[in-house]
């Protein structure tokens, strides 16, 4: 029997995971936020993981994981920026990017071609970056630690990498529809 489904079911555990990820945060309970945010975030390595390591895309699972990943990050800036544990402005930055990279790719569909799946260098490092902030931060929140100056780094990577994978995404998108790639 195949295993090849296993990497969509991975994605639809983290979006499940969001829901009480974002219940714990505003609830006040950032072990138990860290702890699942900690799972859902080691989940998107393992399902990519397996997609490659044994072939099994799909084109559902093309399409979960990236909704998967936006849904976790998005929702957890979100809701840490409400809690006031997050600057407004940063965590509109982050969206902003993942408006244009999607705004971008429904066009880029739309008008040119089916959208390449394959994300870039500096936006995996960018995805690295924020989950690793969004951990830093529900770590500091529950249990005091790491200091604030790690996270002010950590936070200034992630500002940096966003913006430079948002500008990559749009120039390199851009330069293959002129060239109708």
């Amino acid at each position: 029997m195949s295993l090849s489904w296993l990497p969509n079911a991975i994605s639809l555990l983290r979006i499940v995971l969001v829901v009480p990820i974002l219940s714990s945060i505003l609830n006040g309970n950032f072990g138990l936020a860290l702890a699942l945010f900690f799972v859902a975030g080691f989940s998107d390595g393992i399902d990519g993981y397996l997609a490659k390591r044994f072939d099994w895309h799909s084109r559902t699972g093309a399409l979960l994981d990236p909704v998967a990943d936006k849904l976790l990050v998005a929702g957890t800036f979100i809701t840490l920026a409400y809690t006031q544990h997050i600057a407004v402005w940063l965590t509109a930055v982050v969206i902003l990017r993942d408006l244009v990279i999607v705004g971008g790719a429904l066009a880029y569909n739309y008008f040119v071609r089916p959208v390449p799946g394959e994300p870039t260098r500096i936006s995996k490092l960018n995805t690295a970056l924020q989950l690793l902030f969004l951990l830093f931060v529900l770590s500091r929140a529950g249990f005091g630690w790491p200091d604030k100056i790690s996270i002010t780094v950590l936070g200034a990577s992630v500002l940096i990498t966003v913006v430079i994978s948002g500008v990559d995404y749009v120039l390199s998108w851009s330069k293959r529809a002129r060239a109708g790639e």
